[in-house]
This record gives structure tokens, C-alpha cells and sequence, in this order.
């Protein structure tokens, strides 16, 4: 058997390099018994090699290639055209043509056949490159195929094709072009057929599209398709298009476009015994992959041939489970305001820290709540929490719950609690006194640096067993009833505020402005201090002009040189001191903090000392805090005009009282869990030096990819299989590119939620109003901290904050982010701050542009472009 040409039947499933993804799919799919493949070969990528190995400009304009960036398009055109060119003029080795004639004789010179690329990154189970090298139909004589084998080479420069590699991460030199020659089939229909839905990601749910004609047609988006559903064995849904184009083959060669009769459009393509026929196949051929498949297939005759099968890439995968039970899980990063994946050190961690049922799923974490769902009176709570964290992800969990197919309710063991959620007794009797949070953050405070002490004298197993035991006080701290009851009373009574005072006075969102700076808000007292900073580095130029150039990691080393130098340094490290442990993204132990990486917070400081005068920080606080109690006394007021005002107006005294002692107290139990995750960090850090001493593993952070457990194994046994480390890095590179769903089923069913709302303007882009206000501005898209290049009045527009970002709050003047909800992060720090905000506005950061002017209408949930 030789190496330069391939029967489909004579492919190993080693022999990706030799055939390319199309073609190794091709060579899987004959072997499977019953399913119809039309005969082929490959010319593998050895004949490609071989007839461009000596050709030295070839290989001199593949190296100019090499140097080139995604940006410099009219130079990759260029030089592309230049080696599409020399691959046209090329010669095919005499013994690959000799190959490729003896297949031919023995299928048959006389047929048509499709030359189509297959190149060696193509149809992976992690890049699909769908569409990017060409096929050619209906190819009929040997030398019109070996001319469209050069075609089919030359197709591996095609700008597309080039650009799609560089964004992948994918080398030019390391991609090969092989060729596959297959008997055409003249079909009647054609079409796809995907055995998991591609709109809801449903594995149960086959979606097959079909049109008259070759597939070509579908595939190009000329013609749009009849759309079939099946599940198990069933069509659940149908829609019949309009066709008005096929395209057919040529008896003498090369295809055409016919125009449909009116009287044809809209018939339907294939019968339904021909649909569960079809789907029957594809759950075959799926079976045979292992996993959901995107099939290209024909029907000839009444025979259904297949022409490709790849794996779907795009599906979100699905939380592991280990029964057949239905499930239903909810994204912990949209409730955490951190949608990207974390490594496995990140993960295990966070696993430690939660009593909740965790399972993993694309380098993400998601709750199972099918027994919450299960029961009347907890699915309520659950609903209700969702309600104040993430509407979207109570839509999508009402849509599930309504279609009652995937979880079985079990009958109401309790009485329900009340629907708002809040008991309004037990907030009448709370104490609102602030001397409870004091002693709570005392306590926190005491027991983070008594672990500070403490670790200094563990090392080895020692550390992993001391780690352990203090993961034990942070979950009393963090799951303290006390603790949760503070901050749920603070919780309650804004809404209690927002509908009485609604309903006495006529007035919404009254709560929004009774938050403004209240004390012990950990998070907001941050973005403030930061201005304190900006105060002590601005009177001194050089210090300025220096940190305007600074790149460099070790910058704070070099400022002491400077005017004032010395003192600007000890104010970055005093901030560093209090709130260097928080970064973007912070619930995962393995990203890079602040005090790891101080410079991240250099273009903040300057945009600081850019927009705003000396002493803003003390004046904003004081601003915030003049309109909430100018507001408070309003409100006080206007009660007492009322029937029983006297007693309304005790009853909203109290319920301000519980709002201004205890809301700010909200962001504390996160930060000293950050705070002590990063003590956590750092020791480890410290072992892995010492394993890089060893040889055990490359660098410090290879650690990151390893779960706490397997990083104690580590650790025991000084020995490390370095491939688990490759292979993980390989794996968050995929991870970063998926886009997790707020809620998915064992199915593997995106459920996804929306507000429905009436009387807003046409073309309003629509979310949830979480802080009052209405603001005009320049929109400002930032997807990454380290990018934000604010001005004073800007309009910041993410996907989420965490509390990392809120010293760019004190710069803005509105925030509208893609994740959160009433008492996320950062809907709690625009209150305080008073900016007019709006969170869970799906695609946000697409549907608006950087620049363009917005007006966000906080109190009504609303975005106009203007």
C-alpha cells in the first residue's frame, strides 16, 4: 500500500497527517456496516509535499507569511496570490499521477467525481475550519481532476484560509493539504443533518435541513432549506421553505442553477418515512464517533449516501453526572460575575469552599438543582434568589419547569413562604445596630491575619493538611448565620423601601438613592481609596511622565529615583496592602492579583489623576451621602402627610436604617474569602519553586493546571506525568473560546430566558434596571480592565464586573454590563454611587458599539442609541 494515495477503505485511523480530518472521516464512515459512502480515494499529504518540497520561493514566501499578523490583510493578500500562483504551475510527481490513474480506471474513468480539500487541521474535535479550503463538483476525465488537484492545494492560500489559521494559533508550515476524489452521486435532495439541535445544543434533538438538488446550494446559502426536527424516533417540528434555486450536475461536467416551478416550492423535500429514516442514520453514525455529528448526506433513488460526518464544535459541553437521570444545572459564573474558565487548581478550590452540589463542565462550575426544582417550596426560594441575582436565569428555569417533561415534581411537603420572599416580622424586630457589622468584620479581620502568622511555619504535607483545616473556618465564616442575616435583612428591606414607598408615594426604586455611601462597603471604600492615590502621586510631574511610559513589571523599584518617588510608592503600597489581593475574575485562586502584578493598576490611577480634582474621593462620599439623607428625610416627610403617617413614617425609618447599617456589609464575606485564597496562593506558589528546583515540573504556574489533590500527590511524591500538564493548557485554550450557558440540561439543552416588556421605544435594547437614573454619554466597550481608557462622564458597557473593577466606576457615569442582577456586584456599587445602571443585557457588548452616544434609562431597564 503506498503512501501517496489512499482508498477510502485502505485508511487507518492513525493516519490524520497522511489524509486530513475530511478525509479520515471519509475512510471511518465506509467501514461503518450499512451506511452508504460513494467510493473515493485521498492523495495524501505526502504527494502535496513532494510536488512543493524543492521549490525554494515557495518556501522563501511561506516564511514572509510566517512573520505577518491577522491586521496586515493587504500583505497576507499578496503574498498569498503570490504562492496560490506558484501551486497552480506546480508539477504533479509522476508517480502520484500514475496513482491517482490506476484508482480512477478501477472505479471508473468514464464517471463524474467531487475534488474536494481536506487538510490536515480541518474536522478536529476543536476546530472545525468549515468552509475553508474548496470542493469542485462534478469533475469528469483525469486531467480536468488533476488540474482541480492543484486547485484544491493552491485553496490552502486562500486569504480566508490564512487568516482563520493565524486566529487559531494554527502554523502555516505544519498544515498540509490532502485530496480526496470521490464518485459524484446525482441527487434528487440533499442536505445536513446534525444529531444534536445547533439552535438549543438538545442532544436528544436530530435537526436535519434539506433542498432540492446537490448540497452545494444549502451549504453556500443560496437556497434556504426545509427544517426537520426529530426526538426519539419522532418529528416534533417541520418547516417547509420556499425553494426556489437547486443545483444539479451537468452530464458533460460542472453544475447549474435551475430555477424551482412556483407550483414545487413549496413542497415538502423528503417524506416522513425518508426523516426518521435519515435520523436512524445519524444516530448510527453518531454511536460510531462517540459523539454529536455534523453530516452532510444525499438520497439517490431512495438510498441516503453519506459524504462527510465531523463533530459539532460548537456545543457547550455537558456537567458530568454519573446516572441516566434527568438534571438541570445553573452557571455559578453568572452568579459569581465570572463567565471565563478556570484552571483546575481555581476550581478544586472553589470546590472546597462550597457546600453546594458542583459538577464541572468546560473549565466551568454549575449547581445541579433538579431536587430544589423537585419540590414547591424550595423551587420557590430557588426562583426568588434567582429573581435578585440573575432574571434571565429564573426565565430560563420557568421555561424548563413549565414544559414539566424533565423534572418530576414531588407533592408540597411545606407551605410555601411568602412570594416576595421577605418576611416583614422578623425585619420589624431586627436590631439595625452598626455595632454588628463592626464585630463582624473584627472577627474576619482577626482570623485572616492569624493565618498570615500561622502559614509562615508549613511547608511540604504540613501546608496541604493546615490548608485544609483553614478551609474549615472559612466556610464558618462565610456560611455564619449571623453573617447571611445582616446582609438578607439589608436585602429585604430595599425591596420592602421600593414597594411601599411606590405604593404610599408613587415613587420607584426609592431604595437606589438611600444606598449611596453607607458605611463598610468594602468594594466601593476601594475604588475611592484609589483616588487618595491619584491625590498623593499628582503634585509631582516626573513621577507622572514616568508612570505614563512604565511597562515594565518591576516599575515600583524604580520610582523611589523620582521626585516624590518614595512617597508614591508608599501610597501604591499601602493601597496593595488592603486590596492587593482582588483582580478580575478573582473567585479562581490562579489569577493574577493586583499585588502580584501591580502595574495593572497604573493607567487607573492616571485616568484618576486626568479626570478628577484633589480630594474628589471625600467629596464624592460626602455627595452621596448628602442626597441619601436628604432623600431619607424627604420620604419621612411626605409619610406623615399620610393616613397613619406617624406609624409609616417609624416603619421606613427602620427599614433605612437596616438599608444604610447593613448593605454595605454585603461585599465583606467575598473579599475575606479573596483575602485568604491569596495567602492560600502564595504558599503554594512557594512549593512549586520547589518542585521547579526538582525538575518535577517547567515553571512555578504549571500548578494552576492541577487539582489540589493531585498537587498534594505532587508534592508527596516529587513525580509528575508532564503530559496531564500539556494536555490541560491544550484544554483551556478550548474552554476560553466556549461560551457558558446560565442554564443546561443533562440533554445538553440550553434554556435560555428574556424580558418581556411593553410601552419602551422601538429599537430599545432592552435589561434590568438596577440602579434609578437616566444618563446620555459616549458608551465605552471594555471587555478587559487592563484596555479601559475612560474619560470623565464615559458610559462603561461590559460583559461583567467584579469587584475588581469598581475603581472605574468613580470615572463613569452609567454602567450596562451582559451578566447580573439586583444585588450582583455591580448593581450594588452603581446604588451606592449613584450612576444609573442596567445588567443582563444579552450581547450587549456586540449590540453597542465603542464611541457611539447611548442613553441608559436605569429606572425603566432601558438603552437608546442615539
Amino acid at each position: 500500500m503506498s503512501s501517496l494515495v489512499l482508498g477510502f477503505q485502505e485508511m487507518e485511523k492513525t493516519q490524520l497527517m497522511l489524509v486530513g480530518g475530511k478525509g479520515l472521516n471519509l475512510g471511518e464512515l465506509s467501514k461503518i456496516e450499512g451506511i452508504q459512502v460513494p467510493e473515493g480515494f485521498c492523495v495524501t499529504t505526502v504527494g502535496y509535499q513532494k510536488a512543493i518540497e524543492q521549490n525554494e520561493t515557495y518556501h522563501a514566501l511561506l516564511d514572509q507569511l510566517t512573520l505577518l499578523k491577522v491586521e496586515d490583510r493587504d500583505q497576507i493578500g499578496k503574498i498569498s496570490r503570490k504562492i496560490r500562483q506558484i501551486i497552480m504551475e506546480v508539477e504533479i510527481p509522476s508517480d502520484v499521477v500514475k496513482e491517482v490513474s490506476d484508482y480512477l480506471s478501477q472505479f471508473g474513468d468514464e464517471h463524474a467525481y467531487a475534488v474536494r480539500s481536506s487538510a490536515t487541521a480541518e474536522d478536529l474535535p476543536n476546530a472545525s475550519f468549515a468552509g475553508q479550503q474548496d470542493t469542485y463538483l462534478n469533475i469528469i476525465g483525469k486531467e480536468a481532476i488533476l488540474q482541480h488537484i492543484r486547485k484544491c492545494w493552491a485553496s490552502l492560500f486562500t486569504d480566508r484560509a490564512v487568516i482563520y489559521r493565524m486566529q487559531n494559533g494554527f502554523d502555516h508550515r505544519q498544515v498540509y493539504l490532502s485530496v480526496i476524489v470521490q464518485r459524484m452521486v446525482f441527487p434528487q435532495a440533499s442536505g445536513i443533518l446534525f444529531t444534536a439541535d445547533p439552535i438549543t445544543s438538545n442532544r436528544k434533538l436530530l435537526s436535519i435541513d434539506a433542498s432540492f438538488g446537490l448540497g452545494e446550494a444549502l451549504v453556500s446559502g443560496l437556497v434556504s432549506a426545509d427544517c426537520y426536527k426529530v426526538q426519539e424516533d419522532k418529528i416534533v417540528d417541520k418547516r417547509i421553505a420556499a425553494k426556489k434555486l437547486a443545483i444539479y450536475g451537468l452530464k458533460e461536467g460542472g453544475t447549474e442553477t435551475v430555477k424551482i416551478d412556483s407550483d414545487q416550492q413549496k413542497t415538502q423535500t423528503l417524506t416522513e418515512q425518508q426523516i426518521l429514516q435519515l435520523a436512524r442514520i445519524g444516530r448510527q453514525i453518531e454511536a460510531y464517533f462517540g459523539c454529536p455529528q455534523d453530516i452532510e448526506w444525499c438520497l439517490v433513488d431512495d438510498t441516503f449516501y453519506i459524504v462527510q460526518s465531523r463533530p459539532i464544535t460548537t456545543l457547550f459541553p455537558i456537567p458530568e453526572a454519573n446516572d441516566q437521570e434527568n438534571h438541570v444545572y445553573i452557571s455559578v459564573g453568572h452568579q459569581q460575575m465570572m463567565t471565563d474558565p478556570m484552571k483546575p487548581l481555581g476550581l478544586s478550590f472553589y470546590l472546597l469552599t462550597t457546600p453546594a452540589p458542583m459538577r464541572k463542565a468546560g473549565g466551568r462550575l454549575f449547581v445541579d438543582v433538579t431536587p430544589h426544582l423537585a419540590s414547591p417550596v424550595s423551587r420557590d426560594r430557588l426562583l426568588n434568589t434567582m429573581e435578585q441575582h440573575d432574571p434571565l436565569m429564573k426565565d430560563a428555569l420557568m421555561n424548563i419547569i413549565e414544559r414539566g417533561d424533565l423534572i418530576k415534581s414531588l407533592p408540597n411537603d411545606e407551605k410555601a413562604p411568602s412570594p416576595s420572599g421577605n418576611n416583614t416580622d422578623s425585619l420589624a424586630e431586627m436590631e439595625s445596630d452598626p455595632a454588628i457589622v463592626a464585630d463582624l468584620i473584627k472577627s474576619t479581620q482577626a482570623s485572616i491575619e492569624e493565618l498570615k502568622q500561622n502559614i509562615q511555619t508549613k511547608s511540604g504535607l504540613d501546608l496541604f493538611d493546615f490548608i485544609l483545616e483553614d478551609i474549615q473556618e472559612l466556610k464558618k465564616i462565610l456560611f455564619n448565620p449571623q453573617s447571611s442575616r445582616v446582609f438578607m435583612a439589608a436585602m429585604n428591606a430595599s425591596s420592602w423601601i421600593n414597594e411601599n414607598i411606590n405604593k404610599w408615594l408613587g415613587e420607584k426604586n426609592a431604595a437606589d438613592t438611600l444606598s449611596q455611601s453607607v458605611p463598610n462597603n468594602i468594594t466601593s471604600e476601594m475604588g475611592l481609596a484609589l483616588l487618595d492615590v491619584a491625590d498623593v502621586i499628582r503634585p509631582y510631574p516626573e513621577v507622572i511622565d514616568y508612570l505614563q511610559h512604565v511597562n515594565d513589571e518591576n516599575f515600583l523599584d524604580e520610582l523611589v529615583k523620582f521626585e516624590g518617588g518614595q512617597k508614591s510608592r508608599d501610597a501604591i503600597f499601602a493601597y496593595l496592602d488592603k486590596y492587593g489581593m482582588r483582580c478580575s475574575g478573582e473567585i479562581d485562586l490562579t489569577k493574577t492579583r493586583w499585588s502580584e502584578k501591580p502595574i495593572t493598576l497604573v493607567p487607573m490611577i492616571l485616568g484618576n489623576i486626568k479626570n478628577f480634582e484633589p480630594n474628589a474621593s471625600n467629596r464624592k462620599f460626602e455627595q452621596g451621602l448628602h442626597e441619601a439623607l436628604k432623600k431619607e428625610q424627604e420620604i419621612l416627610d411626605r409619610l406623615k402627610q399620610l393616613p397613619y403617617g406617624e406609624q409609616k413614617s417609624k416603619e421606613t425609618k427602620h427599614m433605612i436604617d437596616l438599608i444604610r447599617n447593613f448593605i454595605g456589609y454585603r461585599e465583606y464575606p467575598k473579599y475575606g474569602m479573596v483575602s485568604r485564597y491569596f495567602v492560600y496562593k502564595l504558599a503554594l506558589l512557594k512549593e512549586a519553586e520547589q518542585l521547579v528546583k526538582a525538575g518535577v515540573i517547567h515553571e512555578k504556574e504549571d500548578i494552576f493546571y492541577l487539582t489540589f489533590e493531585e498537587l498534594h500527590e505532587v508534592v508527596r511524591t516529587n513525580k509528575l506525568d508532564y503530559q496531564i500538564i500539556r494536555k490541560r493548557k491544550e484544554e483551556y485554550k478550548l474552554f476560553e473560546k466556549l461560551t457558558p450557558p446560565r442554564v443546561i440540561t443533562s440533554d445538553g439543552e440550553i434554556s435560555t430566558g428574556g424580558y418581556k416588556r411593553e410601552h419602551l421605544p422601538p429599537e430599545a435594547i432592552v435589561g434590568l434596571p438596577v440602579s434609578s437614573g437616566v444618563i446620555e454619554g459616549r458608551a465605552r466597550v471594555i471587555l478587559n480592565m487592563e484596555d479601559a481608557d475612560l474619560e470623565d462622564g464615559d458610559i462603561l458597557v461590559t460583559a461583567f464586573t467584579d469587584p475588581s473593577w469598581t475603581p472605574l466606576f468613580v470615572s463613569i457615569k452609567g454602567l450596562v454590563t451582559e451578566v447580573g442582577g439586583l444585588m450582583t456586584h455591580g448593581a450594588v456599587i452603581a446604588r451606592e454611587y449613584g450612576l444609573p445602571a442596567i445588567v443582563g443585557v444579552e450581547n450587549a457588548t456586540k449590540l453597542i458599539k465603542d464611541g457611539q452616544r447611548i442613553r441608559v434609562h436605569g429606572t425603566e431597564g432601558y438603552i437608546a442609541i442615539l
